[in-house]
């Protein structure tokens, strides 16, 4: 048995400009974090005395005699991409709801890809989960996906995430005081709007037509490195917030589809209530949105929303992780120390891996 565990991600700057057919004409930055919700996924070699040969549950229940017979594509495809060649079962739980904003769809990605590479008892770098993930996705699934969920997921941590036209991709930690990042933590307030939708089907509204959405598309880019500067540097942590709001007015310029008058009532809300900024999480339409309050301002934005979820969270640094690993292979105890612990490994291996 193999349990991987791999988190879901909070994006605040750069989002859109994280799109292949943006970044590899002009270029892309993104900000963004992991947070302490994650997403589970089981797997293990099944025993012959089944009728089916792969199982796989998740909000449905599959019971499969072959690979081609999955219905859920992303299980399909990694089974496929992995050459699992033997019967298998496949188990998915997460903490926050499909559809959300979060990344969920990358991070199942990631996570799937790395439990059956430890399944198969070997160990990817970050930079392979996140090269790798991005390749099912946009290429094979032909989702309509940029590349900075993927990215976080594999590493984790909060990072400025630069997308070169080279289609490199550069993973850079932010360099802020622990006391810094606190402090923004402090500040923030998720909420789920209850708003369920599918990230591509909104993404297409604007992904198609980036090169008309210039203007907007290069404001975001600046937004990333401005908001990096006031994380870094010495300026009041309120500044976020204003640029999380100068943002959340840009993006809802890339397509009618991005925000909607339900949207649009949960932030006069939040702002009339002390916010000072904020933004819908993803590629807008509904899921999660993040605010900026200050924490004197965190009970009376509560009341406010109080028909949302509000889910308190906190940065996570680790990545997708293997957490539970259980082989049926006889590895040495060395082996086992490196797959399932491959952070003591990733040191060696971050020369070549996505950096």
């Amino acid at each position: 048995m193999i349990i991987s565990r791999t988190p879901f991600r909070v994006s605040f700057f750069g989002g859109g400009t994280d799109y292949p057919a943006w970044y590899r004409t002009y270029g892309g930055a993104v900000l963004a974090t992991t947070i302490d919700k994650y997403c589970y996924l089981s797997c293990r070699y099944l025993p012959p005395f089944f009728e089916h040969k792969i199982r796989v549950v998740y909000s449905k229940i599959e019971n499969c005699h072959s690979v081609e017979e999955i219905a859920h594509p992303a299980v399909r495809e990694i089974l496929r991409y992995c050459r699992i060649d033997r019967g298998v079962e496949i188990h998915h739980d997460g903490d926050l709801p499909a559809r959300s904003g979060m990344g969920t769809s990358s991070s199942f990605t990631v996570g799937l890809l790395h439990a059956l590479y430890a399944l198969k008892g070997q160990m990817p770098s970050k930079g392979q989960l996140a090269g790798e993930s991005i390749v099912i996705e946009q290429e094979i699934l032909k989702e309509t996906v940029g590349s900075q969920d993927q990215v976080l997921a594999a590493h984790g941590g909060f990072n400025h995430i630069i997308f070169h036209t080279s289609g490199e991709i550069t993973v850079k930690p932010v360099t802020a005081t622990a006391a810094r990042l606190n402090e923004l933590n402090r500040h923030l307030m998720l909420f789920y709007t209850g708003i369920r939708r599918t990230a591509s089907d909104v993404a297409e509204s604007y992904v198609n037509g980036l090169d008309d959405r210039e203007r907007q598309l290069r404001i975001i880019g600046d937004l990333t490195n401005e908001g990096v500067s006031v994380l870094c540097g010495k300026s009041k942590i309120s500044v976020f917030g204003e640029l999380l709001h100068n943002a959340w007015q840009v993006k809802r310029d890339l397509s009618p589809k991005v925000s909607n008058s339900d949207i649009e009532e949960i932030y006069a809300e939040a702002m009339s209530a002390g916010a000072m900024g904020g933004k819908l999480l993803g590629a807008g339409g509904g899921g999660f949105i993040v605010f900026f309050v200050s924490p004197s301002k965190h009970a009376t934005v509560k009341r406010r929303l109080n028909k949302l979820i509000h889910v308190p969270f906190k940065f996570e640094s680790s990545g997708s992780q293997i957490i539970f690993f259980d082989p049926e292979q006889d590895y040495s105890k060395e082996e086992k120390a490196r797959i399932f612990q491959p952070d003591l490994v990733f040191r060696e291996l971050s020369s070549k891996a996505i950096s």
